[in-house]
This record gives structure tokens, C-alpha cells and sequence, in this order.
């Protein structure tokens, strides 16, 4: 419960103590439970691996990690030279193919 809500129940867990219980520990779902994103959302599972290429098509890493700042979604790119923060929110992110295993981004190499 939070805020007088029920955000999620896990099978077998009906009192506060057995919930408790669970703090802290990691929780998951088969891929095949969660429903496809909407046209322009990712998982960002599925963002690691990628590489990040800008307008020029200079490699600036590969997607090592996501996290939220609070404002909106980093990626963390780790590369050849340095590792590197991008935020992930449509000014900055052009294009994203998953088949090909690559984001285009509008970035500069010495930012």
C-alpha cells in the first residue's frame, strides 16, 4: 500500500510482516508478462548493448545503463575514449533501431 493504494501484490505475500520480509530483495516478471511498449517507448532492457551514434555518425559508446534523474531518462554510454551521460528525451534522441542495434542521437563528440 502507498498513500492509501495498492500498487502491487505478489502471490502467496497477504500480511505486512511476510511483504517486510521481502525488503530490499529484487523482483521480476517473465519478459513474455509485460505488454509490448507504445510506438516510441522501450524497455530498457532492451536499450543495453546498443551503440549511440551522432548526426555525424561518430560512435560515442554503447548503452551500458538507464536510470531516471527525476527530470527524465539518462543513458550511460561507456566507449573507447571516455564514458558519457546522454539524456534520453526526444530533443536528444533521433532515432532508435532496435533491429540494428544502434540509437542516432544529436550530441556532440566534445560534449
Amino acid at each position: 500500500m502507498h498513500s492509501g493504494r495498492l500498487l502491487a501484490k505478489l502471490e502467496g505475500i497477504e500480511s505486512r510482516e511476510q511483504a517486510k520480509a521481502l525488503k530490499g530483495k529484487p523482483v521480476s516478471v517473465p519478459r513474455s508478462a509485460l505488454p509490448a511498449p507504445a510506438h516510441g517507448m522501450y524497455y530498457w532492457d532492451d536499450l543495453v548493448g546498443l551503440e549511440v551514434v551522432n548526426a555525424q555518425g561518430l560512435l560515442l559508446g554503447v548503452v551500458q545503463g538507464l536510470f531516471s534523474n527525476g527530470a527524465h531518462d539518462v543513458m550511460e554510454l561507456s566507449g573507447d575514449k571516455r564514458e558519457r551521460m546522454l539524456p534520453f528525451v526526444p530533443a536528444v534522441v533521433r532515432h532508435v533501431d532496435l533491429e540494428g542495434r544502434r540509437i542516432e542521437v544529436d550530441w556532440g563528440a566534445d560534449w
